[in-house]
């Protein structure tokens, strides 16, 4: 029976051992329900072996199952490497695409108006820019690239730190006329801000308004960060912000630029198995080199901050 394997099954399983259930094993794999559960069966029925416990919930792996992962990660890794060394005899040009996940304000607000200069050199590679609140694990398939504010986690990742940002306070000048403009740090504790729902948070990456201030008052959340910049536009309150968030947005003002900030570093993260392939190449490039030139983009905090002294306003 072991001879019956075959690589669409090992697909299958894979992408149900990551998803957990078969609705989102088929929506992932643009099969129907039915097929999902059957595939997983007959790779059962050849292994002669349960791969899974099944619950109510959905799919856990069992032991034997965890074990098989290994494995089957080792094959789609052989399987991935074939494709991608064919497709780079096809031609000299760069085709195919590049799924890129990042987080929703640096992709709408800095990455997105970028990428027509990568189509201009580049005009038969597809950008799938993915925006997500969350970790995104390339190593599990989930993106082919992931831009992210800290260093992830997980094996067979190639990860490099390509920049770093600063972020200031902005406010709304109707806001500043009817509560005034913060002079000193310590003022801060009298303002209401605009931040991240914190039990939604879910890189502790976005935390940054706690570089400035401890236990702010709060007078919007959300958990977008577009969001809350149009809140602040509108006079909610001050918000932290990544400066190219505010490029172009004359209606933000800003708040103790010269003693409030705090940056944060941009890493980006590829599988092991993909580093090689032209088009991952291709992308990886341009987003160093971006960023590169862009002297916003490579900050240190001594810039960012001259004179910085959080400490005055975390214990006033």
């Amino acid at each position: 029976m072991f001879d019956t394997l075959n690589w669409d099954d090992l697909r299958v399983f894979l992408t149900a051992a990551r998803a957990g259930n078969l609705s989102q094993t088929a929506k992932r794999m643009r099969l129907d329900h039915s097929t999902v559960s059957r595939r997983i069966a007959q790779m059962e029925a050849a292994l002669g072996i349960a791969v899974f416990e099944r619950h109510r919930t959905g799919l856990k792996l069992n032991e034997i199952g965890e074990r098989l992962l290994r494995h089957a990660e080792r094959v789609e890794s052989a399987v991935i490497a074939i494709r991608e060394e064919a497709s780079a005899g096809d031609a000299q040009e760069l085709v195919g695409t590049v799924r890129l996940a990042t987080m929703e304000g640096i992709a709408s607000l800095y990455l997105a108006q970028r990428f027509a200069n990568l189509r201009r050199i580049a005009p038969q590679l597809t950008i799938e820019l993915v925006t997500s609140p969350q970790t995104v694990y390339v190593h599990k398939r989930e993106a082919d690239l992931f831009v992210s504010f800290f260093r992830p986690p997980g094996p067979g990742l190639i990860s490099e730190r390509i920049g770093k940002f600063r972020l200031g306070l902005y406010a709304a000048r109707p806001y500043l006329d009817s509560h005034g403009t913060p002079a000193t740090l310590r003022d801060l504790h009298e303002h209401w801000f605009v931040s991240y729902i914190e039990d939604l948070i879910q890189v502790d990456s976005v935390r940054w308004l706690a570089d400035i201030i401890e236990h702010p008052k709060i007078a919007f959340h959300s958990n977008s960060m577009i969001a809350q910049m149009n809140a602040a536009a509108a006079g909610l309150g001050i918000v932290l912000l990544p400066g190219f968030a505010v490029a172009g947005r004359p209606d933000l003002i800003a708040v103790l630029p010269d003693v409030a900030a705090t940056t944060r570093e941009v890493w980006l993260n590829v599988h092991s198995d993909l580093q090689f392939a032209p088009r991952i190449r291709a992308v990886r490039a341009f987003l160093k080199n971006t960023l590169k030139r862009d002297p916003d983009m490579q900050v240190s905090l001594a810039d960012a901050v001259p004179e910085l002294r959080t400490a005055d306003c975390k214990n006033p």
